[in-house]
């Protein structure tokens, strides 16, 4: 008997095992599984969760045929795909990145230092190993690979995918591909001698030598934009950058900037990489633009460190240390090749710079002109600085230095910024402001950020040649001329509560920046172009836009779509669809066809019971309209009374059709995929928060939501509990003193006493706190507890403590560098002393969020037992029962 118990035992345990690497290796392969026909659902366990893994779109071949992405997973085993978008054909590349798909289709990508190329269409491969780095030319079709020898010397390899050899470079150190991808320039160190060398990569003759020296080696190779030049620093042994080179390719001239001889040059300055944009070539190749910094003086160690905090200062000590100290910040400087003249361009009194993209003009300001400030963003005045006469002239004063309140212009014509509600436009050469968009009587600005009012709705771009500056308004894209004299609405989503944009993409960052501004797109208005759209009745797509013609849909429907590709030669788009029901999926879809799943992720999504979600619409005491997720719970029995979670922050119905992924391993211990699959309604509110009484309109949100839930039906009024982290977290604490709706709560990352905070020094923005209540989540201006302590007491959660009637869970992170944990500490020890029922959990070396997987675990768990203790009497979890007896 013992014997067969084993047996059985044994078979099981194997049984699982394989059906886990087969749902872990081998659905991933499938493309899409067929999601219409009948399975036995099974209920989803802790068990099950380590199968399911997040998709991430990665390439598309140039003949539309094939397509990569990427599965991640938990356990830390990500791997790319490549799939035919025809048929199943497939290839897996466990730990792969930095993948390309080659002119003739070919999938390049690394693995633990090795090239991988492959061939989709016949599978042969070809395996490189030992290489540091690698570059692909498209233009000429050849790789270029920096292989490390047992000796630990580097060779260049230039060949042809799956082709011969076409050249090898010994003793290689450092390398470049230019923009437009035909010349090649190289660093070589042999024998004591370090040399730079170009090479035409569509001839590969003999190269040809820049530089040679025996004292310098060379490095940081940066091109201008069109391979007419390139620049490198000149190192000494010690590392130092000794000086700047600029070979141009035109006339084989090398021109060298030397800091030792330069005149004007400032004493004990030095050359330093400072970031990406340390170098940049004008587009004449009149300018470099370098970086510059003082020589840092060794501190005398008999000297106190004793911090000095003056009240007269413009920022708090520890502000300016970590931005502050503009004698000792990098400064911009600009280097004359042609006439060897050099001017420093930022300065200790105007720091900061935005350079024109065709780099004849650079605007300065100084971020602590006018400062103290007790604002989200300060203001300062703005100067243009002529670079070619270093005339300098005050252009603005007193702007917004919000980084999307000011833009230069693609070609450098007109500065374009947001003041007083409007956009405006400064012609750079007649030196005139422009007011654009005052008199088309629309709003440009808005709700646009959370936590926050009155934000541009943005300036995404211009049209060819700066003829029209692209805006947004709340729904549509507009196209103005820069003189105001015509403006035209490209959209027309105000009439159907539809958002249009030009930023295809909802979840990557893709803004490209020039020091300290971001750079605009141009767009072709003549021909057609894609916009991302939303509604506001929660559906996402695309559409296609053509001049005389308007939006069309391309796709647009009740899901989230993001990572739109756009495949010219077929005219097809590629792109992820996912909602609460359905897994993140790979999906095509030519213009005049039907859409096609070329991958579906969790396929074993299927085999379970799910929840379901809706959209929920009420109203609060103010007949203001609101919105609200209402997630059901899997295997939802319409006959039955649920407990319900209500998880609030200001506003999250942009998340419908967000796909969950179970796991215990959660920053925030909370997890709608995992509460719904153990029977629980969850509800997230939309909270419109009222100026000057933000916990109050948050109470009366949250409760008005829960009521409308409540009327439907499924809930037990009796098993509902509130939770919320961060700000979240202060609207969970405030509203639990106000409301006996709700039987239980979980506040994390609380802030829970505003005059303390109000006083409190952000750590990791090394700012005081104050600006939050001005213009951030608390919006009430400027005022503060010395003025206006009512208005702070009214909204603090602390000042209603007593009212608390529930079970409260609270934790934090001990070392929350976002909000103090000592606000959730304060808390505890109010709740302790007044006999209420409370746990506080604080877990070591973490911060705001969890990291370490452990703590993960363990938390989300401890909130699964908390909910379970008191919406579903599971009084089993004795660190419960002690701590709340």
């Amino acid at each position: 008997m013992m014997f067969f118990l084993n047996t059985t035992l044994f078979f099981k345990e194997f049984f699982l095992r394989a059906l886990s690497l087969v749902l872990f290796f081998i659905l991933p392969l499938v493309a899409c599984p067929s999601w219409g026909q009948v399975v036995q659902k099974k209920q989803l366990t802790a068990a099950d969760y380590h199968l399911w893994g997040s998709l991430e779109m990665d390439k598309i071949a140039p003949d539309e045929k094939w397509t990569s992405y990427k599965m991640s997973y938990q356990s830390g085993a990500d791997t790319l795909f490549v799939r035919s978008t025809d048929n199943d054909k497939n290839f897996s590349f466990p730990s792969a990145n930095q993948s390309v798909f080659t002119k003739d289709n070919y999938f390049v990508c690394t693995i633990n230092n090795e090239i991988h190329v492959t061939d989709p269409v016949t599978g042969r491969k070809e395996i490189t190993p030992k290489v540091g780095n690698y570059s692909y030319c498209p233009s000429l079709d050849v790789l270029i690979l920096l292989v490390t020898d047992s000796e630990k010397t580097n060779t260049l390899i230039i060949k042809k995918p799956f082709g011969k050899i076409l050249k090898e470079i010994h003793d290689v150190t450092y390398y470049s591909v230019s923009p437009g991808g035909h010349q090649l320039v190289y660093s070589i160190s042999f024998n004591g001698k370090n040399s730079v060398f170009l090479t035409d990569l569509s001839k590969l003759k003999n190269s040809k030598s820049i530089i040679n020296s025996r004292d310098f080696n060379f490095d940081t190779f940066t091109w201008q934009k069109d391979d007419k030049a390139v620049v490198f620093y000149a190192n000494s042994a010690a590392e130092s950058i000794e000086s700047l080179c600029l070979f141009t390719l035109k006339n084989d001239k090398l021109f060298k900037f030397d800091p030792a001889t330069q005149k004007g040059f400032p004493q004990g300055f030095s050359i330093i990489n400072f970031s990406t944009d340390a170098i940049i070539i004008s587009d004449d190749l009149q300018k470099v633009f370098f970086t510059i910094k003082a020589k840092k003086i060794p501190r005398n160690p008999e000297d106190s460190n004793v911090e000095i905090w003056n009240a007269n200062d413009k920022w708090v000590y520890t502000q300016e240390q970590r931005h502050g100290k503009f004698d000792e910040s990098p400064k911009v400087a600009l280097w004359h090749p042609f006439s060897g003249n050099f001017t420093q361009i930022t300065t200790p009194e105007l720091p900061s710079i935005v350079l024109s993209t065709n780099h004849k003009y650079a605007v300065l300001s100084n971020p602590k002109q006018y400062e103290p400030l007790f604002d989200d963003n300060s203001i300062r005045d703005y100067f243009i600085l002529d670079l070619k006469t270093l005339e300098k002239n005050i252009f603005l004063t007193k702007q917004s230095a919000y980084y999307l309140d000011m833009f230069v212009s693609p070609t450098g014509k007109y500065i374009s910024y947001f003041r007083d509600n409007s956009w405006w436009i400064y012609n750079i050469a007649q030196k005139k402001h422009i007011n654009i968009t005052a008199k088309l009587g629309i709003p440009f600005a808005g709700k646009v950020h959370e936590l926050k009012d009155n934000f541009a709705f943005g300036n995404p771009g211009w049209s060819l040649s700066d003829d029209e500056i692209l805006l947004c308004d709340e729904f549509d894209i507009w196209a103005i001329k820069p003189d105001g004299s015509a403006s035209r609405r490209l959209t027309h989503g105000r009439e159907v509560n539809i958002q249009y944009r030009l930023d295809l993409t909802a979840n990557r960052n893709t803004e490209k920046y020039l020091y300290n501004s971001r750079l605009l797109e141009q767009y072709d208005l003549n021909k057609e172009l894609f916009l991302r759209a939303v509604g506001e009745d929660g559906k996402t797509g695309y559409f296609n836009w053509k001049k005389d013609i308007g939006e069309k849909p391309v796709i647009y429907a009740d899901s989230f779509f993001d990572e739109f590709t756009y495949a010219p030669q077929k005219q097809k788009i590629f792109c992820i669809e996912q909602s609460f029901s359905l897994p993140p999926r790979l999906i095509s879809k030519e213009k005049k066809s039907e859409l096609k799943c070329v991958f579906q992720s969790n396929p074993q999504h299927e085999s379970y019971y799910w929840g379901k979600n809706k959209m929920i619409y009420f109203q609060n005491s103010k007949n203001e309209k609101l919105k609200g997720i209402l997630y059901y719970p899997a295997n939802f029995n319409p006959n039955k009374k649920y407990p319900m979670i209500v998880s609030i922050y200001e506003v999250q119905s942009d998340d419908l059709h967000q796909y969950y992924n179970p796991s215990l391993y959660n920053e925030s211990g909370f997890n709608v995929a995992v509460f719904t699959s153990e029977g629980y309604f969850v509800f997230l509110p939309d909270i419109k928060h009222e100026k000057g009484n933000v916990g109050p309109s948050t109470t009366d949100c949250v409760v008005s939501g829960t009521k409308k839930v409540i009327e439907i039906g499924f809930v037990d009024p009796s098993k509902i509990a509130l939770k919320g982290h961060s700000f979240g977290g202060y609207e969970a604490s405030f509203v639990i003193n106000q409301t006996p709706i709700f039987a239980t709560a979980i506040a994390s990352g609380a802030i829970t006493d505003l005059t303390r905070r109000f006083l409190e020094l952000g750590v990791n923005t090394t700012r005081p706190e104050m600006w939050r209540f001005a213009s951030g989540g608390w919006r009430l201006g400027q005022k503060t507890p010395f003025t206006n302590r009512a208005d702070f007491d009214r909204n603090s959660p602390l000042e209603f403590i007593e009212k608390l009637q529930i079970p409260l869970l609270m934790w934090t992170g001990k070392e929350d560098l976002q909000v103090d944990s000592h606000q959730s500490m304060s808390y505890y020890l109010a709740l302790r002393r007044l006999g209420k029922k409370s746990i506080f959990l604080q877990y070591p070396k973490e911060g705001h969020t969890l990291l370490n997987p452990i703590n993960q675990k363990d938390l989300t768990q401890r909130v699964l037992q908390w909910f379970g203790h008191y919406l579903k009497d599971e009084k089993t979890n004795d660190w419960i029962n002690r701590g709340t007896m």
